[in-house]
This record gives C-alpha cells, sequence and structure tokens, in this order.
C-alpha cells in the first residue's frame, strides 16, 4: 500500500464506507480535529508519570481512533455509553486528590499540564464539529457525550499533572488584581 494515492488532490477524501466528500465537509472537519487531537495527547504522553497514566492514554486514543472509524463508516457506531462512564469515573477518582476549585485555572503549570490544556482546547473545538456534523446527519449520541467528557477529564488530568509536578495553578478571577495561586511555585 502507497502512502500517497493521488486521490485527493481535487479537493475530496474518500470515507471507509465509500463515497467521497470535499476536504471541508463537516463530517471530514471533524475527522480532521479528532486527528488533531488524538496527536496532542501523544504530547501528553511524552510526560507520563506512571503506568497507570499510560494506559488511560493509550485507551483515550485508542477511543479517538474508534471514534475516527465510526465517522468514516457511520452505519457501525463504536463508542457507548459504557466508555462515556469510564471516563466519568477517571474524573472522580483523579478530582478526589485536588483541592476544590475556588476560581477559573489559567492554561498553564508544567509542560505536561499544558499539554494537557492544549489537548482539552482541541477536543473543545472537535465537539463542535462533531455538533455541527450532528445538526445535519445522524451521529451516535454516545460519542457526542464521550468529547465533553473527556474535555473535563483532561482539564482534572491537567491539575493532577500540575500537582504531581509540584507546579502552581494561577486562579484567575474577575477583577482580581493579581492571580491567585493554589499550591506549589514557580
Amino acid at each position: 500500500m502507497r502512502i500517497y494515492t493521488r486521490r485527493g488532490d481535487g479537493g475530496d477524501t474518500g470515507l471507509a464506507e465509500g463515497g467521497r466528500r470535499p476536504k471541508w465537509d463537516p463530517r471530514v472537519e471533524a475527522l480532521g480535529a479528532l486527528d488533531e487531537l488524538n496527536c496532542h495527547l501523544g504530547l501528553v504522553h511524552l510526560h507520563s508519570v506512571d503506568a497507570d497514566l499510560d494506559r488511560l492514554l493509550q485507551g483515550l486514543q485508542e477511543d479517538l481512533f474508534a471514534l475516527g472509524a465510526e465517522l468514516a463508516s457511520p452505519s457501525t457506531p463504536r463508542l457507548t455509553g459504557e466508555r462515556v462512564a469510564a471516563l466519568e469515573a477517571e474524573i472522580d477518582r483523579l478530582e478526589a486528590s485536588l483541592p476544590p476549585l475556588r476560581g477559573f485555572v489559567l492554561p498553564g503549570g508544567g509542560a505536561a499540564a499544558a499539554h494537557c490544556h492544549l489537548a482539552r482546547a482541541v477536543c473543545r473545538r472537535a465537539e463542535r464539529r462533531l455538533f455541527r456534523l450532528a445538526r445535519d446527519e445522524r451521529l451516535n449520541s454516545a460519542s457526542l457525550k464521550y468529547l465533553n467528557r473527556l474535555s473535563d477529564l483532561l482539564f482534572v488530568l491537567a491539575r493532577h499533572l500540575n500537582r504531581h509536578a509540584g507546579r502552581s495553578e494561577t486562579l484567575w478571577g474577575p477583577g482580581a488584581a493579581v492571580p491567585r495561586q493554589t499550591w506549589g511555585s514557580r
């Protein structure tokens, strides 16, 4: 199999179930956003702190491939409510070890957390692309919920990674003259 086919040179691309779509089509845009998100998770994985995080990140990347396959083959749903529940359980587990939020967290801290925040923002974009697509085409509701929970998990994971690294979180609040620190030092 060659990596290049030349079939996309005219501005369209093929889906797994057949047919071609313009590269600016909402389904192709959603696929691209998922691919970008998966790449950002790969960057987060570079900063993994333990085997549990390795497994979590690999599982998330596999889920994103499954979601991409689902979008490329719309008649075959792949993500289930069980995967959404698994994300919720992971959020609850990580959040239990963190201090309660007392304001908005500015993205940043250590490199791992900063990559995680960036992945969260890209996840939100992917979610917007999927909801745009869902306006015109039928999608698996579990997939839409999955991306919403994934962005929440990435936020909590960024906080967890900062805490693990001893990095401070900078809180922002309306009218705050100086950002407030929650833990650690810079």
